[in-house]
């Protein structure tokens, strides 16, 4: 009995030690493993996707790159389009340009979420990589948009808090902007892009949301019929001062031919001649993410308010 009762005791001492370091193991774990490792479900337009409840690696092959820098999270691959606006340089600065079609370039990411517009023709393989979803341009209107984007990331009520502000801020400017330049006032948005002019309608970026979504700012006769349900309208310089309203804003890229402005056609026109034509760097000014829509409306409220 006095053998049997040490041998007894170092049994003890050794099972308690081992369910002191499973217990240990496991509690490390789980603090590692922290919100990296933790999911939830985003019902997608293609369905239920287990995402990320916390994305660190994401790469973007749209136009939502902004939305992701406002709601703080990381990009680590972009599409050409947002590598090359000035205002993304500094959150992108660490990221690589890539498309669908780099796929080894993706892997070589190590993205734990991927995003992208409906049509991906190598979906299958991206998925295969990260988790992806996609999204159909203009089927979400440009605020539910970025809420959609904050449900998908985790960040809904930021999201939701900033789409409130939004309304607010460009409501009141755009009452500000109506009562100086009077209620029959038209404005237009015109793009020198690659030797070809457009107009454009009230939901394809470049501040179309803003002024005429948002502030409720009329445009040309002539926009609304050919631009309106399209998107956009291409132009030639002859026809240009039909579609130019008594304000415009002139998107331009640093490459684009400027002959247009010294044209008859531009010149005659009453913005033109009332120096109410407002120019914006296209690669600023392309998108309608949150990061972008609020440089647009600041950008509106300085050129038609002066402040």
């Amino acid at each position: 009995m006095k053998k049997l009762f040490p041998l007894l005791f170092i049994l003890v001492l050794v099972l308690a030690a081992c369910g002191s370091n499973n217990s240990s193991g496991s509690e490390e774990k789980a603090s590692s493993s922290g919100n990296e490792n933790e999911t939830h479900t985003y019902e997608s337009e293609d369905g239920s996707v287990e995402v990320p409840a916390n994305p660190q690696r994401v790469v973007v092959l749209s136009s939502y790159v902004g939305d992701l820098i406002d709601l703080d999270v990381q990009i680590v691959g972009a599409d050409a389009w947002s590598m090359q606006n000035p205002r993304f340089k500094d959150a992108l600065k660490d990221a690589e340009e890539v498309t669908e079609d780099d796929l080894e370039k993706i892997i070589e990411l190590k993205p734990d979420l991927i995003i992208g517009l409906t049509g991906l023709k190598n979906l299958e393989k991206l998925k295969e990589i990260a988790p992806t979803v996609t999204f159909t341009y203009g089927k979400l209107n440009y605020l539910d948009q970025h809420v959609e984007i904050g449900k998908l990331v985790n960040k809904e009520d930021e999201a939701q808090a900033w789409a409130d502000d939004f309304t607010k801020r460009a409501t009141e400017t755009g009452e500000q902007i109506k009562d100086k330049i009077g209620a029959d006032a038209t404005v237009s948005v015109v793009e020198n892009f690659d030797k070809q002019l457009y107009v454009y309608g009230d939901n394809w970026g470049r501040g179309t949301e803003v002024l005429y979504q948002a502030m409720g700012l009329n445009m040309p006769e002539k926009v609304k019929e050919d631009a309106l349900e399209a998107g956009y309208f291409a132009l030639s310089t002859e026809v240009l001062p039909e579609y130019m309203g008594d304000y415009v804003i002139f998107s331009k890229f640093d490459d684009a031919d400027t002959s247009v402005e010294d044209s008859e056609s531009f010149q005659n026109t009453t913005a033109a001649k009332n120096n109410q034509v407002y120019e914006v760097d296209g690669n600023a000014f392309y998108f309608n993410d949150s990061n972008t829509l609020d440089y647009q409306l600041e950008f509106i409220k300085e050129s038609f308010l002066g402040k």
